[in-house]
């Protein structure tokens, strides 16, 4: 079965958060749009849904009030810092970043505010670096936290999307798997592929890839915004670098399973390059999902910076990859030791302040917008609601009353035979014993007293510093760690209005490209790392560019 050919002045594949907002600004120029994607539309909002949505905002209202004192320069230094870009390629990532970061200390607040998007009013500090002024990480805190968490970045964008379809100028394809772009004179005029079946899979979980028809569709314009290939492990191994060590044998998947990276090969098919492929963003603190939705899936803990991280051998990691302090750091550490997981060794105590989960399900208080109940989790005693199922549920978490009990479990558990428990003994030990003065050699200490320093970390997201093994602070737990799979920092090379480039830096007429498919813009905004709350928001700028640029030339 072939349908009839369909027409639009603009083409959006892909309907994650970067092709909703690229749809809504051709419907507010105007345009006729197609938006179409490979799964069921209870989809919609794509990998963005399932985010704890986090925003990365320059000198905002919400920093002010905790005395943060931030600037573009401060945080074009740290994105730099970050970044370290060093190829011919990134010229245009290079550009991309100075315009992003001007939207983040600019519009970007007041243009989500006008749409009706909130902030939790507490600046959460991530990626908090280590190494000196220009080295990695967030000098301040930046990650701004929607009210509402992914469903709450994505809503008006979906809602736009809604109404130019109830107004007939927008048509939704689910179940439009694209294979090719429509190339003629060497512009892309549409694209065509298959029409999977009826699916009634609810939103993440896996659905079939069975044919029963084919469509084709022109356009004067075709956005792609299909994502990058995290859902995807064999393509992960494959452009994995060396710089990170081997990859991983075992990871657990941090995105759903459509997150597959198939437009990446459709795109460079018809011209388009592709850059810093080897660039990527995994984290090396998931668990797994007690209760998955997609295969292998894995949540992330968001720590706070107190619990002891020791490698699979028990091994204490070296400074300054303490947790939540260099993402990119200590996974290429890790990756080095030749195994596959780590471990926090904490205390309930910390525990209850510092682990936060990823994924807009895991937060259903801020996901939610429910005070109550943000209030009894947050501020009451005892770990939120979600983390107590890990406690309880979860098959990474042991909780024990005592250290020998806890050792013995560890070794029990599978890859537990790999550790030393005399020398995990011994960093437990040494470390309780520097909590007892207020001055210490031990560097992570010294800096999570500091942490403290900040109102926003001591409210929610610190502990007072205590010895693991204080009786108050108990039980003791041991959370084995894997890596999880998550981001694509690379991808279909763009100038700054998101027209996708061919092999010899030229614009190819009619393509555009935005979100993760384009690296979040140009082909790798982030360069080798990201500072967090960036990647929703690259997908917002990335996605309004391109629907902006391509409504313009339709």
């Amino acid at each position: 079965m072939t349908t009839q050919p369909l027409s639009a002045d603009v083409l959006v594949i892909g309907w994650g958060l970067a092709g909703l907002v690229a749809a809504a600004e051709a419907l507010d120029a105007g345009k006729r749009v197609i938006l179409l994607d490979q799964e069921p539309r209870t989809n919609l909002g794509g990998q963005a849904w399932w985010s704890f949505g986090g925003l990365f905002l320059i000198d905002s209202p919400e920093q002010r009030r905790f005395g943060i004192k931030d600037s573009l320069e401060l945080a074009t230094q740290d994105w730099f810092g970050n970044a370290g870009f060093d190829r011919p390629e990134d010229e245009w990532p290079r550009r991309w970043a100075e315009a992003y970061l001007q939207f983040a200390a600019g519009e970007k607040r007041s243009w989500l505010r006008e749409r009706g998007v909130g902030f939790f009013p507490v600046v959460g500090w991530a990626e908090r670096g280590g190494y000196g002024a220009i080295g990695p990480g967030n000098s301040v805190p930046r990650f701004h936290i929607t009210w509402g968490t992914g469903p709450g970045i994505v809503a008006p964008f979906a809602a736009a999307v809604e109404q130019g379809e109830r107004e007939g100028r927008l048509t939704v394809l689910p179940r439009h798997r694209v294979t090719g772009l429509i190339v003629t004179d060497g512009a892309v005029v549409g694209a065509q592929g298959r029409i999977l079946a009826n699916s009634g899979a609810k939103r993440g979980v896996a659905s079939s890839r069975d044919p029963i028809g084919e469509f084709e569709i022109t356009a004067r314009s075709t956005i792609v915004s299909s994502g990058g290939i995290g859902g995807n492990h064999d393509l992960v191994r494959a452009a994995w670098p060396a710089r990170l060590g081997t990859a991983p044998t075992h990871m657990l998947t941090g995105v759903p399973a459509y997150v597959d990276g198939s437009m990446h090969a459709v795109s460079e098919a018809a011209g388009a390059r592709l850059i810093n492929g080897d660039r990527m963003w995994h984290y090396v603190e998931g668990i797994t999902n007690w209760d998955p939705v997609w295969p292998s899936h894995g949540i992330r803990i968001l720590p706070g910076p107190s619990s002891l991280w020791l490698d699979a051998t028990g091994v204490r990691l070296p400074v300054p990859l303490f947790p939540g302090f260099d993402t990119l750091g200590t996974l290429e550490h890790l990756r080095r030791t030749g195994h596959d997981h780590s471990w926090f060794v904490t205390s309930r105590q910390i525990v209850e302040k510092e682990f936060a989960l990823s994924g807009s399900e895991q937060n259903p208080d801020l996901t939610g917008k429910d005070v109550g109940l943000l209030l009894r989790s947050r501020l009451a005693k005892g770990p939120t609601g979600p983390v107590q199922s890990f406690l309880d549920e979860g098959e990474d978490f042991i909780v024990e009353n005592d250290l020998e009990s806890l050792l013995e479990q560890m070794q029990r558990h599978p890859g537990g035979e790999l550790l030393d428990i005399d020398n995990v003994r011994r960093e437990v030990l040494a470390r309780d014993r520097e909590i007892d003065n207020s001055f210490t050699k031990d560097a992570q200490i010294g800096m999570l007293r500091s942490m403290r320093e900040y109102r926003g970390d001591k409210l929610i997201r610190t502990a007072v510093p205590h010895r693991l093994q204080d009786p108050s602070a108990g039980p003791l737990v041991a959370v084995k760690l894997h890596v999880l799979t998550r981001k694509s920092l690379g991808g279909i090379n763009t100038d700054l209005d998101g027209r996708a480039l061919d092999a010899h830096g030229h614009p190819i007429p009619g393509l555009y490209a935005a979100g993760e498919a384009s690296g979040f813009g140009g082909g790798g905004v982030h360069g080798y790392r990201a500072l967090e709350g960036t990647f929703l928001g690259g997908c917002l700028f990335s996605g309004r560019t391109a629907g902006r640029a391509a409504a313009a030339t339709s």
